[in-house]
């Protein structure tokens, strides 16, 4: 699926800088930080508060002009775009960026109209802004290779941004819930007043999956600390997604995974249980014929052991005319 990322949604990475700064919960273990670190020699020096972060050479910029080029070639062996997951080492609507690496970054973006890029943040609400400073407020919309996607980890985070990320006009909506750390029901109604209605009368807001949202990625947390992921969450998530006719892809199960995917792993292993709304950790010993019981809910046998398999399938759906 991927030409030089192992993302399973993306073919090519592309990141214009480096750094970052936590802003939740779903930054807890952040893998780009870690990452930072070790080539830092031990300290991350393009992260937090005041932090310098560091742009990336101009070979590296003149990439995603070489995946261009190569369209038509790209096109004629898969049938469909390349796609290009921007900073998966920052964030694009970072406070801390110089508004002139971001400019840079949106001409680069319509030097390139043969690649469809995906610009995820957790800083939605920054976006309209700086959109409108560097462009037009509208300049998403009119850009048919952007997708603009919000990072959502739990109920209060979908309440806040989805509301923010439908707000700004763009080509095509998406969700990433990873790391999911709880249950996120998206047919509830948008937060907000309820929409005014002919006479005077009102109706109440739109579910939010129905309000626009145009795809859905799932997954678990992988790496050191990794916090589980309950099986239900996920499967609630895909069921309301099929409800509503919204594509929805499943990433990974991370650490953890439930028993179906446990197979023939054996010793001694970390195991979690749900119980009163948080996780009881325990360990089991797996014999070599594996362990398939749901009971306890998650073991902890490592990302690539646990796979992407939700129910025995995967689940790789994207948005319609994007495949």
């Amino acid at each position: 699926m991927s030409e030089n990322s192992k993302i399973e949604w993306t073919d090519h990475t592309f990141n214009p800088w480096e750094g970052c700064q936590k802003v939740g919960p779903g930054c807890d273990h952040c893998y780009a930080e870690t990452r930072n670190a070790r080539f830092a020699g031990g300290t991350a020096i393009n992260w937090g508060p005041g932090a310098p972060r560091r742009r990336t050479s101009v070979a590296n910029w003149r990439k995603p002009l070489q995946w261009n080029k190569a369209h038509a070639e790209f096109f004629a062996q898969h049938g469909r775009r390349q796609r290009v997951f921007c900073a998966s080492l920052a964030d694009v609507f970072d406070n801390a960026v110089d508004p002139i690496w971001r400019r840079d970054l949106f001409d680069l973006i319509e030097l390139t109209p043969n690649l469809d890029w995906l610009l995820l943040t957790k800083r939605i609400g920054n976006v309209f802004e700086m959109v409108a400073r560097a462009r037009s407020h509208d300049w998403l919309a009119g850009r048919h290779n952007v997708w603009l996607g919000a990072t959502v980890v739990n109920q209060a985070e979908a309440d806040r941004d989805i509301p923010k990320l439908l707000a700004v006009p763009a080509r095509v909506h998406f969700l990433s819930i990873e790391p999911m750390l709880g249950p996120i029901d998206l047919e509830r109604p948008m937060p907000g007043p309820d929409l005014p209605q002919g006479g005077g009368a009102s109706i109440c807001q739109p579910w939010m999956i129905q309000s626009g949202i145009d795809w859905v990625i799932c997954g678990g947390e992988s790496g050191p600390g990794a916090r589980p992921m309950h099986p239900n969450w996920a499967r609630d998530v895909r069921d309301q997604c099929a409800e509503a006719g919204v594509p929805f892809l499943f990433k990974q199960w991370g650490e953890w995974t439930p028993g179906e995917n446990v197979g023939r792993q054996t010793g001694v292993v970390k195991t979690a249980h749900w119980f009163a709304d948080d996780w009881m950790f325990g360990e089991e010993s797996l014999a070599s014929y594996g362990h398939v019981d749901d009971e306890p809910d998650l073991y902890r046998i490592g990302k690539r052991a646990a796979g992407r398999h939700l129910d025995g399938r995967t689940h790789d759906e994207f948005p319609r005319g994007a495949a």
